[in-house]
């Protein structure tokens, strides 16, 4: 990447800083949604301050910090397909490994990583797993996570506190080899946007009936929201990311020509409408989405890069502003959220069977904003 391209794409991450956590407005505890009955969720772990420094374990199947490398954009190494991550108000994130189900805590300042809870029951056949992750809207109150997790027979949203039991929130998503989604959003609303596959089978998106192919809309119960049903938005692929600012819901999917899309999702709509941007299949393989302030990133895994895009007031991608960072330098990079201080979370997935591990993967990185480090990859 050229001076000029460094200065722009410095620019562009420079429009984010003031990014802030969402938090919305529901109900406190938790409460029985279909019919099952709730199960001891039990008292969570502590979550906040990093642990005492230990020695980084040998064992590379173990989570560790990113002290060892040296590389400043490395938090947390040695983890297995981290997938889902969310921020929490301290400034930690909580990040979750598809094929196990685990979560850990990973902090800003390299820390080691902290085992928190295994997320039991999850089958990993094809592209399944434990798929996203979500706080509670009133997260600070009730301490409340919610997850996308595949089964043996279903896709399905499971809410839990750290250390508790999962309790089913909405079941029945088709589950198949391929096209499982796994997109999790809390909006702005305070209702939860659950995002998902066609699960191999293209009438599955265009059935109204189905869960499959969808953009989803529930409360924090699994209930859905207004009177049309669950379904918010139709007719999509794969979803595997969502984000959204404070005029769209956006969504990653892939198209039938096998490009990926970036596309805005809005009630009643079609994911057949044309796409905001789309990506060659060499550039795409999208799973991560974040937006604040017109500056789109969207982590690709076959691309092995963030693509930045800049919306202009209309919300449509300025050709002029596009740029991507961190291209080949970490491998298959998936998730991408930013926090209050405008830095990027991201993880890396290497280690999901298409990719090539290297030293310490799997990674969560966080680029700092311009300025933040005398080293930086931009």
């Amino acid at each position: 990447m050229g001076r000029r391209s460094r200065t722009r794409t410095a620019r562009l991450l420079a429009a984010v800083l003031g990014a802030a956590l969402l938090a919305g407005c529901g109900e406190d505890g938790y409460e029985p949604a279909g019919p099952f009955r709730p199960l001891p969720e039990g008292a969570p772990p502590e979550v906040g301050q990093p642990p005492a420094p230990a020695p980084v374990p040998d064992d590379p199947a173990q989570p560790g910090s990113g002290q060892e490398g040296g590389d400043p954009n490395v938090v947390a190494s040695g983890l297995t397909v981290p997938t889902g991550l969310v921020l929490l108000p301290d400034g930690s994130a909580i990040v979750g490994e598809r094929e196990t189900g685990r979560l850990l805590q990973v902090f800003p300042d390299r820390s080691p990583a902290k085992e928190l809870m295994t997320v039991p029951g999850i089958d990993t056949g094809g592209d399944g797993g434990l798929l996203g992750l979500a706080l509670s809207p009133t997260f600070p109150e009730d301490g409340l996570l919610f997850a996308y997790m595949s089964t043996a027979t279903d896709n399905r949203v499971v809410r839990f506190p750290l250390g508790g039991t999962p309790n089913p929130v909405l079941t029945g998503i088709p589950r198949g080899e391929v096209g499982n989604g796994g997109a999790l959003l809390t909006g702005k609303d305070g209702n939860l946007y659950v995002g998902t596959g066609d699960a191999g089978n293209p009438a599955l998106a265009a059935d109204p009936a189905s869960l499959a192919g969808k953009v989803l809309r529930i409360d924090v119960f699994g209930r859905p929201v207004g009177g049309s049903g669950p379904v918010f938005g139709r007719g999509f692929r794969d979803v595997t990311a969502l984000c959204q600012d404070d005029q769209r819901m956006y969504a990653t999917d892939e198209s039938r020509d096998g490009r990926d899309e970036f596309d805005v999702v809005t009630e009643g709509a079609s994911g057949s409408a044309p796409p905001l941007a789309s990506v060659p299949p060499e550039e795409g393989g999208l799973g991560g989405c974040a937006v604040a302030n017109g500056t789109v990133f969207l982590g690709a895994l076959d691309g092995q890069r963030v693509h930045v895009l800049m919306l202009d007031e209309q919300g449509k991608p300025m050709e002029d502003a596009t740029d991507e960072v961190l291209g080949g330098r970490y491998g298959r990079l998936r998730t991408t959220v930013l926090d209050a201080e405008g830095s990027l979370w991201v993880t890396t997935s290497n280690k999901d069977g298409i990719g090539t591990p290297g030293e310490g993967d799997d990674k969560v990185l966080r680029i700092r904003p311009p300025g933040g480090q005398p080293e930086s990859p931009l």
